[in-house]
């Protein structure tokens, strides 16, 4: 029985170059048993250069790499048995049916749960009988998600696994990895959708040009970042300005919409009961303001436009 104290992942300065390009440089990632952890990173940060080390697919230039403790370069058959992958860009053998491919997939690993495979099958809405070659970017994707949650598996790799997807089936993916974490399983999803992140994972580790930025759990990591005010009042709001921690504060009348950190809320709400506040509303940061603190120098139009496409 693997034990709660030990990682099922573990890295510890992590390298590895393409020719002159660096994707990973000191690394350092832990997931811990019965943990959702997203991992999160803009394109090039060098997150599926990692889940294809933690697969033994390609061996690191320098640091270590742990799987259950075993090395996935050294032991990749011992590691397989235990991970479940879904990259996310699908690539699957074209003459062969849907169904072909998630028993060839899932007999890799043991065979098929056939209750669970025909249940998958349904709620994905999936025709196993096509050839792999009709099969749009979605359904290659739904191919690979019922393959890897048809068996029961210790670890789930996912790498944009709901890429693809419709806003009806990525409800059915997260369920399904709900489902395998109560079952007791652990998760490392890599995504650029912070919304299923925010739904999915109570750790997230953050990564940039190969190294992790920060990690910790969602309550952690919005310390860190500033909560949006927005505020009636029936007195004029004197002096806000001017007080250490507001930011970004536009003023339309009895209407005030600001910026505060962590450390200013206390001095706030004194300041907001002071002048007689009819209403207010008041955020919690999201993960995509959390990733635009971290690479803000990205043009505003462009983060606030298309976070879907601009993080990755």
């Amino acid at each position: 029985m693997h034990s709660q104290l030990t990682p099922v992942i573990h890295t510890s300065r992590l390298a590895k170059n393409f020719g002159r390009t660096a994707a990973l440089a000191g690394l350092d990632l832990t997931v811990m048993p019965g943990e959702v952890h997203g991992f999160l990173g803009p394109n090039g940060a060098g997150k599926s250069t990692t889940l294809r080390i933690l697969l033994g697919l390609i061996r690191p230039a320098a640091g270590t790499a742990r799987v259950f403790g075993m090395d996935p370069w050294a032991d990749p058959v011992a590691v397989h048995r235990e991970v479940a992958y879904v990259p996310g860009d699908v690539t699957l053998w074209p003459n062969l049916s849907g169904g072909e491919v998630i028993d060839l997939l899932t007999g890799l690993r043991g065979g098929a749960d056939q209750r669970l495979r025909g249940q998958l099958i349904e709620e994905f809405e999936f025709d196993p009988r096509k050839k792999a070659r009709t099969y749009s970017k979605g359904n290659r994707q739904k191919a690979a998600l019922i393959a890897a949650f048809s068996r029961p598996a210790r670890l789930y790799l996912l790498d944009e696994p709901s890429s693809g997807l419709d806003p009806v089936m990525d409800a059915v993916f997260r369920r399904h990895v709900r489902r395998v974490v109560a079952d007791g399983a652990t998760v490392l999803l890599s995504s650029h959708i912070l919304a299923e992140v925010e739904q999915l994972c109570g750790k997230v580790t953050i990564i940039r040009a190969g190294r992790a930025v920060e990690s910790g759990t969602l309550a952690q990591l919005r310390h860190l970042t500033r909560t949006r005010f927005r505020v009636r009042a029936a007195a004029q709001l004197e002096g806000l300005a001017q007080r250490q921690g507001i930011h970004n504060l536009r003023s339309d009348g009895t209407t005030v919409e600001f910026d505060a950190d962590a450390a200013a809320l206390g001095p706030v709400l004194e300041a907001l009961a002071a002048a007689g506040v009819t209403a207010f509303t008041a955020a919690p940061p999201s993960l995509e303001e959390l990733f635009l603190r971290h690479y803000g120098e990205q043009p505003a139009g462009q983060a606030k436009a298309g976070h879907q496409s601009q993080v990755r």
